[in-house]
């Protein structure tokens, strides 16, 4: 086997505090924050000369990260926040959550939105998704009957 884990997910923002917050509403754990730059970050990224800052966030039991990047330099390229679901590339992040409803009263304090709906699937789990900061969609899962 040549995969051990998944180790982060990857996602760019202009605004890296409030999706910090957002991330932190949402449960998870700043695990790290700082400057990445210089050559061996721009020849990874191929990205030539590159100036970002980082914060790592990780879930409460030490599983998942997401890495939040915001770029000095080179400047990001737009994008379409309000994309819908269904738009080509990663679209959405699950996390499993044990109360939907503070939850989302948490993460709408923090600017969030239903992008749908909160829906019952077969008696097995609640859903929704939410649109945060920047645009990025998370979709909630909260198990029912245990």
């Amino acid at each position: 086997m040549t995969i051990q884990r998944m180790d982060h997910v990857g996602i760019v923002v202009d605004d890296l505090a409030a999706a910090v917050a957002f991330f932190q509403a949402l449960g998870l754990e700043l695990h790290g924050q700082g400057a990445v730059g210089g050559d061996w970050a721009a020849c990874v990224l191929g990205l030539g000369e590159l100036q970002s800052e980082i914060a790592m966030l990780r879930t409460p039991d030490g599983h998942s990260q997401i890495e939040l990047s915001r770029f000095q330099a080179p400047s990001s390229v737009d994008g379409d926040a309000r994309a819908p679901s269904n738009a080509r590339g990663i679209r959405h992040i699950t996390f499993a959550v044990a109360d939907l409803d503070g939850t989302l009263d948490r993460v709408r304090a923090h600017g969030a939105e239903l992008v749908g709906t909160v829906e019952e699937y077969e008696n097995i789990y609640r859903l929704c998704y939410i649109r945060g900061p920047e645009g990025i969609i998370i979709e909630l899962a909260e198990r029912l009957g245990g």
